[in-house]
């Protein structure tokens, strides 16, 4: 696949996909995260001379967070000193005229690519490659930057439809996620442990499956609602204020599909202990296999016990491989973060290399300021396809690109 130093960009047009879909509240962007991330990768093609037009999504139609990208040209243009110009507009006359004025070394940002109902759908690369988006942007483009992670595992027309017309490239962030997450998922050496929390059962189910089957896990820990799902399939009641919450999100249709994964796998999928409740508005901590486990019928679980915590630490303690995504409970609330911090904590002050993903799981770190992570990964559905084993269009688009250009290189 094509590196970002492959090429000479000055004076040339460069379309750079990134991903900067960001938490919005009272209509305003409340972290500058993924920003930060993709920074490097502007600053590079921006020094190189290139005509930088940029691209992202964020959210999706109906969704409160479904807003213009004005905002998002004003926190670019301050983090790199200059001005983003915010084109209203996505590949009509108006973005054209704006993109082919350019001069090297400026940069534009179009609208939020989702307001065009093409960039919506999942199609096929060909399907991609026939939209009025890339037929009106192609003429005007010499190179495509995909630095959109996050964005990895969908097939939309600006994230693959330009890969057999012009040379994609992989910008700095996509090359250190794939690096990593490839790193994680081929080494073979030593104890390598899968940390599976969080709400994306079913995502979670289709990674400890193929870790599995693959050899590419030793052992997996589960906590959140991926833990709740095991826990039943294991033959464990967790009363029925849990039950009741899991069948309205459609969990409890999963549990038959987690059982056949432990008809396989038993001994390697590690569930929690104890749990901990809101009772009378403290936490109370309840142990499985205890009496008081009667709690589980009128309170919810809400976190990992004491007990899991300790047992899940002296397993990642040893692990020489990391990989997790999601949250042990619910960490927005503190006397319920002590899971999610703890094992957090613990896959940092470990040796092993290590790969966490996850909005949830970001925002923990974070917000608990945990360190000694390997990598912090910017995609967690990303992230998921890519340890599921599932084949990602984004990197397809990448390798189909490469064999069409590959005498291209400015080398």
């Amino acid at each position: 696949m094509f590196k970002l130093t492959d090429f000479n960009y000055h004076g040339k047009t460069v379309f750079l996909r990134v991903d900067l879909n960001s938490p919005v509240k009272n209509g305003r962007i409340i972290s500058d995260a993924r920003f930060q991330a993709v920074l490097p990768t502007i600053v590079y093609l921006l020094e190189q001379g290139a005509k930088l037009v940029i691209g992202t999504h964020q959210s999706k139609p109906h969704k409160g967070d479904y807003i213009t990208t004005e905002e998002h040209a004003e926190i670019l243009s301050k983090l790199l000193g200059q001005e983003i110009e915010y084109v209203e507009d996505i590949f009509g006359k108006y973005a054209r005229e704006k993109i082919k004025a350019l001069k090297p070394g400026e940069a534009v940002l179009l609208e939020n690519l989702r307001f065009a109902a093409e960039e919506v759908e999942y199609k096929s690369l060909e399907k991609c490659e026939r939209t009025y988006f890339v037929r009106k942007l192609a003429p005007l483009i010499d190179y495509v930057v995909n630095d959109a992670f996050a964005a990895v595992h969908r097939s939309q027309p600006s994230l693959v439809g330009f890969a057999r017309l012009k040379p994609m490239i992989m910008g700095f962030l996509m090359e250190r996620e794939v690096e990593a997450l490839t790193r994680a998922y081929e080494t073979n050496d030593g104890q390598r442990v899968y940390v599976l929390g969080g709400a994306k059962v079913d995502d979670s189910l289709r990674v400890a499956e193929n870790v599995l089957k693959k050899g590419r896990a030793d052992l997996i820990l589960t906590g959140g609602l991926v833990g709740h799902v095991f826990t039943l399939a294991k033959g464990f009641h967790l009363g029925d204020a849990n039950l009741e919450f899991m069948a309205r999100k459609g969990l409890l249709d999963l549990v038959d599909w987690a059982e056949e994964i432990l008809d396989y796998f038993y001994p390697f999928i590690k569930t929690p202990v104890d749990f901990a409740v809101d009772y009378k508005g403290e936490r109370l901590e309840v142990d499985l296999l205890s009496d008081q486990k009667a709690l589980f019928d009128e309170y919810p679980i809400l976190d990992i016990g004491s007990r899991t915590i300790e047992k899940y630490r002296d397993v990642l303690a040893k692990a020489e491989i990391i990989v997790a995504n999601g949250p042990m409970g619910v960490f927005e609330r503190e006397e319920f973060a002590l899971g999610t911090v703890g094992v957090f904590r613990a896959i940092g002050e470990s040796t092993a290399f290590s790969v966490v993903g996850g909005g949830h799981s970001i925002a923990s770190i974070y917000q608990y300021r945990i360190k000694g992570i390997s990598h912090v990964s910017t995609g967690g559905g990303a992230m998921l396809s890519f340890f599921a084993g599932e084949k990602l269009p984004v990197l397809e688009a990448f390798r189909i690109s490469y064999e069409r250009f590959k005498e291209k290189t400015k080398r």
